[in-house]
C-alpha cells in the first residue's frame, strides 16, 4: 500500500509518520515553496500528545514548549470564573503543550526528513484535482509558483490534508461556498516578555464575543519567554457583512487592536505594553464549516481541517487533527482494503468531531465565562452566588469528556 498526502501541515505530517510507523509507504505534497515556522501559539492537548509520544517525540517537544501547568478563566474585569491543572499536574500520562505553531510544524517535518527520507516531500505542488479507478487514485499537482511543471503521482489512498480551503473536500463538495464566519476577528501575536506566574500558566479573559488569550509558548531563558496572546471581538454581523480574508499573513497595526486590547484586565499583568511590544500582530476570521455527512469517496479521504475545521476554542483544532492521523494509520494498517480503511476511519472520527465543532460554536469550555457574565455583568463578590461550583464544572468538565481528554482535577 502507498499513500498521498496533499498538505504538510501538522495533521499531513503527524499522518505521514504514523503511516511510516506502521510499515505504509507515504510521500507527501505541500504547496508552499518551503516548509516554514508561521503563526503563533497553540495547545496540544493530552491526548494528542499521547500520540506524538508515541512517535517518540516527547523530548522534541520539550526542547521547544511549554508543559502546561495550570488554566484560569476570568470575566473581562479579571474576576476568576474558574481554575484547574493541566497534563501531568491534573494526572494525565503525558503533558498538555503551549507551543508555537511552526516549531510545533517544524518538529514534526525534521522528524519525516529523518525517518521517511527527503524524497519523500514535495514542496511547491498543489494538489489541482485527481482520478480514481478500481485499483486506486492519480492525483495531479500543479506549481505553486506558476510556469513550471506541474506532477502526477500514483497511489493506493490519497488523503486530503490541505486546509479549510481544501481542494479534496471541494472535489466532493463542489457548491459548499465560503466558510462559515461568526463576526468575530481574532488578532494574534506573540513576543519575548519577562516570565509571568509560573510561566506555565494560561489566562482566558472573557466570554465568546470579547475575550483575551494569554500564555507562553517556549522555554523561559535569563527571566524571559516567548509570550503568545490573542485578542477576539466580535465586530460584524455575519449575516450582513463578509469575513475579512482567512490568511494568516495578513498584518494588523497596533492602533487598530489597542483600543480592543485595553478591555481586558489579567491580574498582575501589562496587556498593553505586550501589544505594544509585539513586532508582528496578524488578523484572521474566525471560521469554520458545517460538519459534513461523508469524509471518504473510494480511495481518498479528508483529514484535519479539511475534513472539520473548527473554532479555536478548548484548545482543539491541532489535537484533532492528530487523533484523526493515528486513527486512519491504524485502519489502513488493519482493514483487508484500502475503502473498507477509510470507511472505517470516518466511522470514528467524523462523529466525534463533529460534535466538538457543534460545541466550539457554543463557546467550547469557555462558555462559563460567558454564563457569569450574562449573570452578573457588573462583577461579583462571591463567584458560587453567581454560578455553583457544581454548574461551573458541569460546563467545563463536559467539553473535556466529549473531546476526550476528562482527567483534570480541581486546584
Amino acid at each position: 500500500m502507498t499513500v498521498l498526502i496533499a498538505g504538510a501541515g501538522i495533521g499531513g505530517l503527524t499522518s505521514a509518520l504514523m503511516l511510516h510507523q506502521r510499515g505504509i509507504k507515504a510521500c507527501l505534497y505541500e504547496a508552499a515553496e518551503t516548509v516554514r515556522e508561521i503563526g503563533v501559539g497553540i495547545n496540544i492537548l493530552p491526548h494528542a500528545i499521547r500520540e506524538l509520544d508515541g512517535l517518540g517525540l516527547l523530548a522534541a517537544l520539550d526542547e521547544v514548549g511549554v508543559r502546561t501547568r495550570e488554566l484560569r478563566y476570568l470575566t473581562r474585569a479579571g474576576q476568576e470564573v474558574w481554575r484547574e491543572v493541566r497534563g501531568t499536574d491534573a494526572g494525565h500520562d503525558v503533558p498538555q503543550f503551549s507551543i508555537h505553531r511552526g516549531r510545533l510544524q517544524a518538529l514534526l517535518y525534521k522528524a519525516v526528513l529523518e525517518r521517511l527520507g527527503p524524497d519523500c516531500v514535495h514542496t511547491g505542488r498543489r494538489l489541482s484535482g485527481f482520478i480514481q479507478d478500481e485499483a486506486g487514485v492519480t492525483a495531479h499537482f500543479t506549481d505553486s509558483a506558476g510556469g513550471g511543471e506541474g506532477e502526477t503521482a500514483r497511489a493506493s489512498v490519497l488523503i486530503c490534508a490541505d486546509g479549510i480551503h481544501s481542494v479534496g473536500r471541494r472535489s466532493f463538495y463542489p457548491s459548499e461556498g465560503l466558510p462559515s464566519w461568526n463576526g468575530v476577528v481574532m488578532w494574534r501575536g506573540a513576543t519575548e516578555w519577562p516570565v509571568w506566574q509560573d510561566g506555565r500558566t494560561m489566562a482566558i479573559a472573557g466570554g465568546f464575543s470579547g475575550k483575551f488569550v494569554l500564555y507562553p509558548i517556549a522555554p523561559s531563558q535569563d527571566g524571559r519567554q516567548l509570550m503568545n496572546w490573542v485578542v477576539n471581538i466580535r465586530l460584524k454581523d455575519p449575516e450582513t457583512s463578509p469575513p475579512p480574508p482567512d490568511s494568516w499573513s495578513r498584518p494588523a497595526a497596533h492602533a487598530r487592536v489597542l483600543p480592543y486590547a485595553r478591555r481586558f484586565t489579567v491580574p498582575d499583568f501589562d496587556i498593553e505594553s505586550l501589544v505594544r511590544a509585539t513586532p508582528q500582530i496578524f488578523e484572521y476570521p474566525m471560521a469554520d464549516r458545517d460538519p459534513l455527512p461523508r469524509w471518504s469517496f473510494g480511495y481518498v479521504t479528508l483529514l484535519g481541517d479539511a475534513a472539520h475545521p473548527m473554532y479555536p476554542v478548548g484548545s482543539n483544532g491541532a489535537s484533532q487533527a492528530i487523533l484523526d492521523a493515528r486513527c486512519l494509520a491504524d485502519c489502513l494498517k488493519s482493514a483487508e482494503h484500502p475503502r473498507a480503511a477509510l470507511w472505517q476511519y470516518e466511522q470514528q472520527r467524523l462523529p466525534a468531531t463533529a460534535e466538538v465543532v457543534a460545541l466550539n460554536r457554543g463557546g467550547g469550555p469557555e462558555r462559563v465565562i460567558d454564563e457569569v457574565e450574562k449573570r452578573a455583568p457588573a462583577g461579583f463578590e462571591n463567584i458560587d452566588d453567581v454560578l455553583s461550583e457544581a454548574d461551573r464544572q458541569a460546563l467545563v468538565r463536559g467539553y473535556a469528556q466529549t473531546a476526550g481528554f476528562h482527567a483534570v482535577r480541581r486546584v
